[in-house]
């Protein structure tokens, strides 16, 4: 005669009891959390990571590759010790667990980004594995639990898996369209924790069979505690940033505006004149050579920071519009609400991508067009095309300008295909760096950071451009003709079918 122990769990030839589970909607509501609550913590991670690692290709794929790893592994592991312990054992701790891993994960990310950087990306992969593979184990749980007969095995396993696909798409879009943009990452993932605690209180609570709640109570209530004095704070989060506004301790006026823990615009509120980064006075010495002094310009800019760029030509040549595609509606409003923008200045700014932006424009309508976006420390891959370049060519008018700011370190691979991608569009185009880094001065070895390329169908006076240069004193020089075609060598041009910018990209490694 067979033991009764353990024979609930065996597989069977017929109909055999299986232990009282959840009913249809409990399961249904457990795996359909559960699914959801492994995406948004997948996309919440990527929000997090972007300050220390970058918002690039790279960091999305790691995330996306260590949370196909935990869903992969939860279901694996879930299903096999679900045939091995009574599985409404398991509900409860997984789901607690869980919780209060992500709870502490804000904390213990910042934290570790700031005091321990080298341990980063193993306690990032752990605080995305761990919740992950507990959270994926519920669905083979529950499926087990549901599984009262063998006659409708088919039916409970799709009907559960459908709901769990339905789930992860829910946390997709919740957290993309909502949670984003009207919440901090910071509570958002306090906020699923406690919500997983409370479920698997209530689960504790229906199956008697686990009481580790109270303890990972105060688990969850230290993350958030933590959080508070964790470091890396942000003044604002955006859809796509943590954004920060530092004063300048010898500018009264002086603001420095962070995003992701990345300078990307220095604006003096008060004297829109006065240029800060080298790269900017570079922008302002070519199109004061480039252009009659004082004559206002009709000017288009992709991405727009701190819009320090389009306050300058507001302010040295009266009369210019400047419309501005910035995709970040969040860093519009801190240019609004701490950066002194003011509907008068001759700035339009339109939350919107620089590439479709692009498209709308008509023809021939614009003087200048400048490129100054950055998605972390890249330019985003679309708008470094030969496509997205003939239709900046598009929008120029016969005697018109693109210029742009790059940021490349290394063999500086990005800026050279970038510089051949302009060659394939304009008549005309120019290099404009530190002597080392677009190769006038062999002896030294190049360093990167900004770069700006210059391009038109017109020619442009170089001298004068130079001479601009010299008086804003940026000690850069300029490249062109056979010398910037040597310094391009083979680098392949870019296109919307081929544009590998992260791959090119080498960032700044002190």
């Amino acid at each position: 005669m067979a033991s009764v122990t353990g024979s609930s769990f065996s597989p069977v030839a017929g109909d055999t009891p299986r232990p009282h589970g959840p009913g249809p909607r409990t399961a249904v509501v457990l795996v359909f959390g559960a699914s959801a609550a492994v995406l948004v913590v997948e996309i919440v991670a990527l929000r997090l990571l972007a300050p220390y690692l970058g918002l690039t290709l790279e960091t999305s794929t790691l995330v996306i590759g260590i949370a196909l790893t935990a869903i992969a592994l939860g279901s694996w592991l879930g299903g096999r010790i679900a045939d091995q312990v009574d599985p409404r054992r398991l509900l409860g701790p997984s789901l607690g667990v869980s919780g209060a891993v992500v709870a502490l994960t804000p904390a213990v990310l910042r934290t570790t980004a700031e005091w321990v950087p080298a341990m980063l990306l193993l306690i990032a992969s752990l605080t995305i594995l761990v919740p992950g593979a507990l959270l994926s184990a519920v669905t083979p749980i529950v499926t087990k639990l549901r599984l009262t007969s063998l006659s409708e095995t088919g039916t409970v396993v799709g009907r559960l898996s459908g709901v769990g696909t339905v789930g992860a798409i829910f946390g997709t879009v919740l957290t993309g369209f909502v949670l984003v943009s009207r919440l901090p990452v910071s509570g958002i993932l306090i906020g699923l924790g406690t919500l997983l605690l409370a479920g698997s209180a209530l689960v504790e609570w229906r199956t008697r069979g686990w009481s580790g709640t109270p303890a990972l109570t105060l688990v969850v209530v230290a993350g958030g505690l933590a959080t508070t004095v964790a470091p890396g704070g942000c003044d604002a989060e955006t859809r796509y940033h943590c954004a920060r506004v530092v004063a300048d301790p010898d500018r009264d006026s002086g603001r420095t505006l962070l995003l992701d823990g990345v300078r990307h615009s220095y604006v003096d509120v008060d004297d829109p004149t006065f240029l800060e980064f080298t790269y900017v006075r570079a922008l302002a010495a070519v199109v004061d050579a480039a252009f009659p002094e004082g004559e206002p310009l009709a000017a288009h800019h992709l991405g727009g920071g701190g819009l320090t760029f389009p306050r300058y030509l507001a302010a040295t040549r009266p009369g210019t519009r400047s419309l501005v595609s910035e995709i970040d509606g969040g860093v519009v409003r801190i240019d609004r609400e701490r950066l002194g923008l003011r509907p008068e200045t001759g700035v339009d700014v339109r939350v919107e991508d620089g590439r479709l932006g692009l498209r709308r424009l008509d023809a021939g309508s614009r003087d200048l067009v400048v490129g100054d976006a950055f998605g972390g420390v890249s330019v985003p891959w679309h708008l470094t095309t030969v496509e997205a370049m003939t239709d900046v060519r598009r929008v120029l008018d016969e005697d018109g300008l693109y210029v742009a700011n790059l940021i490349d370190h290394g063999d500086l691979a990005f800026a050279r295909a970038e510089a051949a991608t302009l060659g394939e569009t304009f008549e005309h185009v120019a290099l404009l760096g530190e002597p080392a880094d677009i190769g006038l001065d062999p002896a030294a070895t190049p360093e990167g950071g900004n770069l700006v390329v210059l391009a038109s169908d017109r020619p442009v006076d170089l001298r004068a451009t130079q001479e601009a240069l010299d008086a804003r004193r940026t000690g850069w020089r300029i490249v062109t003709g056979d010398d910037l075609t040597s310094w391009i060598g083979d680098a392949r041009p870019l296109t919307d079918d081929y544009a590998p910018v992260d791959q090119l990209l080498q960032p700044y490694r002190p």
